[in-house]
């Protein structure tokens, strides 16, 4: 008799994840192959060559003998009061480390909140493009993802009216990521404060991911949500992963801010969500309280003269010296969201692009449509390598693009005689 196979869930048919996708999957084969793949898909610093700082490190060796049992559902009590302080200094009616929650990234408390959030049908309001992550917790948790565009010729902004006519009754939430990944926009405080007067108006629940916060380039300010809010109802997302280059230490945290009343039901919702899962990873939670009270590490690296800054540059030149690509420049976070000027590349599809450069140059990108936009001619990749090998990465991707150009070109004219 054939055998059965195992069904699953039918949300998973409109889940997506293209940063960890096919593509990754067949760079992993040209790599067991003794191909070299310039692996440009995920913002992982400890790939690159950035160290968490010394001081992290220390802390959590020191504090290892009192890591061996579970910790609140929560998170430490001293982690959530430093988290708290931050968001009270910067201006978070509400913040208080009861309020907090630590989780394992940011990801696991994405699907937290969303899962305290959603009954069936109901709608999020997320950008695009936008971190996939987002559009698969929703679905996940039985919601509807509903974008708002952001597109290049904006700066990659949204539009608060575009935003307020996607809104409908069953419209729960309004998220917002910022800085931006994939684009690297960083919203203006008056963009912010449209969009929190249209949550107020709509009764909506404003999500912000500010996991890049600190990493800004040139004039680039970030204003956080939660400060703008006021009485609002915000959860804040950060974690320890990209201003303190600890992917592998799993740290996020959200905190709940707005009129506390208006949050007590949903504080409860995640409470139990927690509990469920016992705890956050103990040992790294000891990085929280030097990572946010200690020194400043991220700076030197995102002013002039610092790697990131400088990577930033090697982007934007090499984009410039091509004669196929256009993007704006990232004013935060760790990634560049080029564009491909395809009128002279045929049917251009941004899958078949990425795949091809795979196998023909050897560089590992994230098609743009990974990113729930729908056009087909954008790209992701990080900033995290060094300059000198952004600059061979765009040799390598104009190479491919001029390829596609020459099959593409008109066949000459026949003359008949």
């Amino acid at each position: 008799m054939p055998q059965r196979t195992v069904p699953v869930s039918s949300r998973l048919g409109d889940v997506r994840y293209e940063i960890r996708g096919a593509l990754s999957r067949r760079a992993r084969e040209l790599e067991a192959e003794g191909r070299q793949i310039v692996r440009l898909n995920i913002g992982n610093p400890g790939l690159f060559g950035f160290a968490v700082p010394a001081h992290l490190r220390e802390t959590i060796a020191n504090h290892l003998p009192q890591s061996e049992a579970y910790c609140h559902q929560q998170g430490l009590q001293a982690a959530r009061e430093a988290i708290a302080a931050r968001e009270t200094a910067r201006g978070a009616i509400g913040a208080h480390a009861d309020n907090v929650f630590i989780g394992n990234g940011v990801s696991e408390l994405i699907d937290l909140t969303l899962r305290a959030l959603l009954n069936s049908g109901e709608e999020v309001l997320l950008p695009s493009p936008d971190y996939p992550l987002w559009s698969a917790a929703t679905v996940l948790n039985g919601g509807r993802a509903r974008y708002y565009p952001c597109p290049a010729e904006r700066g990659h902004l949204p539009d608060p009216d575009e935003i307020e006519a996607l809104i409908t009754p069953r419209t729960r939430a309004l998220v917002l990521i910022n800085p931006n990944n994939p684009t690297g926009a960083v919203y203006p405080r008056e963009l912010l404060q449209a969009l929190v007067q249209i949550a107020e108006k709509h009764r909506l629940l404003l999500l912000s991911d500010e996991i890049y916060d600190g990493i800004l380039y040139d004039d680039a300010q970030f204003h956080p949500l939660a400060s703008l809010a006021g009485e609002t109802p915000c959860i804040t997302y950060g974690g320890l992963s990209k201003m303190h280059r600890a992917c592998g230490y799993r740290v996020g945290w959200i905190s709940l801010s707005g009129t506390p009343a208006k949050m007590t039901e949903f504080r409860a919702a995640l409470d139990l969500l927690s509990a469920l899962r016992l705890c956050a990873n103990v040992p790294a939670q000891w990085a929280i309280v030097p990572a946010l009270q200690g020194p400043d590490t991220i700076s030197e690296l995102v002013r002039e003269g610092g790697r990131l800054h400088a990577a930033r540059r090697a982007v934007i030149d090499g984009v410039a010296r091509s004669e196929f690509l256009d993007v704006v420049a990232p004013q935060g976070a760790l990634y560049a969201f080029p564009s491909v000027r395809t009128e002279n590349l045929g049917q251009f599809d941004d899958e078949d692009f990425a795949l091809e450069l795979l196998q023909s140059e050897s560089v590992l990108i994230v098609p743009g449509t990974g990113f729930n936009i729908r056009e087909r001619n954008h790209f992701r990749l990080t900033l995290l390598p060094q300059p000198a090998e952004i600059d061979d990465v765009f040799v390598r991707i104009d190479r491919c693009l001029g390829r596609i150009a020459e099959r593409s070109a008109p066949a000459p004219a026949r003359h008949v005689a």
